[in-house]
């Protein structure tokens, strides 16, 4: 009897770590008094500074990347109101889940809009997300682009922002030319390619959901190019979502880039690609986006993209990313209010792909999810679909940052 309750014991499979909930917000509205840092700039108190009011409401906290204890955590001006469209949670001097307060990053000034609503090089207009690399600089795309509801403008060409994380300073921003994009409402995602003992040989790839296209960025040459193809659109019969109780339509093509492993052989890796409004994924080897000579030369660089399959049914996905120890890339599916997986070892089948986590309460809609360099996924939620197509309850709590290590999320699953 006791030599069977042994093996019953070692028989059970083990159970992944669900991710670990570590703040939380009705709304974006902290008091002043309650604040750590003098340039919180988030109250029921403040004023973005131009010609706008603060608009709690309006606040939608839209991406989350991690550095060294801080959380960047962004804020895309899709009303007015909003006084910071970067920000910045020192999670060890700010302990506490709920409502923490938030600063404006790397200052307020940065993030002000003028009263005339004039372009400024030195100023943010909107961001949607950052990204952190292996040589503790963070990139993102400023867009230029106001969205507000019946005044959508463009305030300033879209631009790439690179930051020195460790002096918060910052070290490059190129202006995207006309030639490249006209509006930059689509960009709302940004991957980085780089090796850390090569930190000037960088590559960043800014996915265009709205012209569904993808820039290639250089920082050696300081140059930007673009790919086009017919994978980057959305598929008609995955863009009816469900979400939240809303169900609607949308059209979002090509949305997130993750980069995975490296070949030990030609140092080569892929990069993997899917639309929003989509379930499929494709690949593209990374020295055919470092390629500029490709998209200038006539020649068919589409055949270098590899439609790879399908990852289910409901499995759409905002962003992606892909963990270097366990090899597995990790979703943030909207549809089905998930965190999903795949091993990169494994065929890739919808039977392959397996759920990390689903909450149909509290993670409704995962708008972003990166993973740090220390192997630790970050994933945001925010509710958007309810914002945009109802109303929410700002008694409740509705936006959350999640945490996990990769190698405990998929513990149990079929991502092992």
């Amino acid at each position: 009897m006791t030599l069977l309750c042994v093996f019953i014991i070692l028989a059970v499979p083990s159970i992944a770590e669900e991710l670990k909930l570590v703040y939380q917000w009705s709304q974006i509205s902290t008091p002043i008094s309650e604040a750590v840092q003098t340039n919180v700039i988030f109250s029921n108190q403040a004023a973005p500074g131009g010609n706008e009011s603060f608009n709690a409401y309006g606040n939608i906290p839209m991406g989350v990347s991690h550095h060294k204890g801080r959380l960047f955590i962004t804020f895309p001006r899709r009303r007015p109101g909003i006084p910071a469209t970067l920000t910045v949670l020192n999670t060890t001097e700010i302990p506490r889940i709920n409502n923490p307060p938030l600063s404006a990053y790397p200052e307020a000034l940065m993030n002000t809009l003028h009263l005339d609503y004039a372009a400024d090089p030195k100023r943010i207009v909107s961001v949607y997300r950052t990204r952190v690399d292996k040589c503790d600089r963070s990139w993102f795309v400023d867009t230029g682009y106001l969205e507000y509801p019946g005044n959508a403008r463009q305030v300033q060409r879209p631009a790439l922002w690179i930051i020195n994380l460790r002096t918060d300073r910052r070290i490059q921003r190129f202006e995207i030319p006309a030639s490249i994009v006209e509006f930059g409402y689509g960009m709302a995602s940004i991957t980085v390619d780089v090796e850390e003992d090569r930190c000037e040989d960088a590559y960043a790839y800014i996915s265009d959901f709205k012209w569904q296209r993808l820039y290639v960025y250089s920082l050696t040459a300081n140059r930007m190019w673009r790919f086009n193809h017919i994978y980057f659109s959305f598929e008609p019969q995955n863009g009816r979502l469900n979400i939240g109780g809303q169900r609607f339509f949308w059209n979002d093509g090509l949305f997130s880039a993750a980069i995975g492993g490296r070949n030990s052989v030609t140092g080569i890796r892929p990069v993997y690609l899917h639309a929003m409004a989509a379930t499929s994924e494709i690949a593209v080897p990374n020295n055919v986006l470092k390629n500029e000579n490709l998209t200038n030369s006539g020649v068919d660089y589409g055949r270098y993209f590899t439609h790879l399959g399908s990852r289910g049914s409901n499995t759409q996905s905002t962003n992606h990313a892909y963990d270097e120890k366990t090899g597995v890339l990790f979703y943030a599916e909207v549809n089905r209010n998930s965190i999903g997986c795949w091993n990169s070892a494994h065929t890739f089948a919808a039977d392959n792909h397996g759920i990390v986590q689903l909450d149909n309460s509290n993670m409704i809609y995962p708008s972003d999810l990166t993973i740090d360099n220390e192997g630790v996924i970050w994933a945001i939620s925010n509710r958007l679909p309810i914002w945009i197509y109802s109303q929410l309850n700002v008694t409740a709590f509705n936006f959350r940052i999640w945490r996990q290590t990769a190698s405990k999320a998929i513990v149990g699953t079929i991502c092992v």
